[in-house]
């Protein structure tokens, strides 16, 4: 899986995509504001950086940045949009992060759901990973995919209105869904707490990870504490469980603080 999505994210198109985008999402703004007064304090490693997004906002407003990804064509476009005096930038699996000491940062942010892109058993060695390198308080950032969303789209029904050409595009998305995904229905989706999926994410190119926020408060609870969970199109934190925005946003944005001295469940550890 991870090897089928880094050859996708070394396609010239997708590179060029991901170098010329700018903004912060909303729930990322959020965040970024809720951080304002920590920030020049911080040692912050930003992974999965693509074309510099990110580094953009960050670089300049902590006193240490890291940014690295795995495809060696997105760090090539990230040194080229900023120069010969920008960031630290690396090649770099996020997998991986031996290069760093443990207790190195004050921050790790991970956008864009770059969590979702490597299997069940490698996500949870990068949130090892990041718990190694983070240092205690650290304030750790992602995305992830919403599998409580992706369940309701399955359905047909939820992509009927009253404007025949809406309807009609998106029936028309629904139809490649299922047909990328075919073999698995929609009591499939109700049962499962992650699943593989193809969307519809770069013309259903790419293997994405799917999980319920409560599967992800699982996979978390083993060395991060106070979870704050973002609807993507929020700036603000969903006050409840049972919030419908979770049941409609297709990802969530995390914001947690690390906690030292745990290790994963045996339970956390089951595909």
């Amino acid at each position: 899986m991870a090897d089928r999505n880094q050859t996708a994210y070394a396609q010239p198109g997708l590179v060029r995509y991901y170098a010329q985008l700018q903004r912060l999402q909303p729930a990322e703004q959020g965040i970024w504001a809720k951080l304002q007064d920590r920030r020049p304090t911080m040692a912050m490693l930003d992974l999965g950086i693509g074309g510099g997004r990110t580094t953009q906002h960050f670089w300049p407003q902590v006193r240490q940045y890291v940014g690295i990804d795995y495809s060696a064509d997105m760090i090539a476009a990230c040194r080229s949009r900023f120069g010969a005096d920008g960031p630290t930038l690396a090649v770099m699996d996020a997998r991986d992060l031996s290069a760093f000491a443990d207790d190195s940062f004050d921050l790790i942010w991970f956008s864009y759901n770059g969590l979702d892109y490597v299997s069940h058993a490698d996500r949870l060695q990068i949130l090892r990973e990041v718990h190694r390198v983070g240092k205690p308080g650290a304030y750790f950032v992602f995305s992830s995919h919403n599998l409580q969303a992706m369940a309701r789209l399955f359905d047909y029904r939820q992509h009927l209105s009253l404007n025949p050409i809406t309807t009609y595009v998106d029936v028309a998305m629904w139809g490649l869904l299922r047909w990328f995904n075919r073999g698995l229905s929609i009591a499939d989706l109700a049962q499962a707490d992650h699943r593989i999926l193809r969307d519809e994410s770069h013309n259903f190119g790419l293997e994405t990870y799917y999980i319920r926020p409560a599967a992800q408060l699982e996979q978390l609870a083993f060395g991060f504490c106070d979870v704050e969970v973002y609807p993507w199109t929020q700036t603000q934190p969903v006050a409840a469980s049972d919030d419908p925005a979770l049941a409609e946003a297709l990802w969530l944005y995390y914001g947690c603080t690390l906690a030292k001295g745990h290790t994963l469940s045996e339970s956390v550890l089951k595909e």
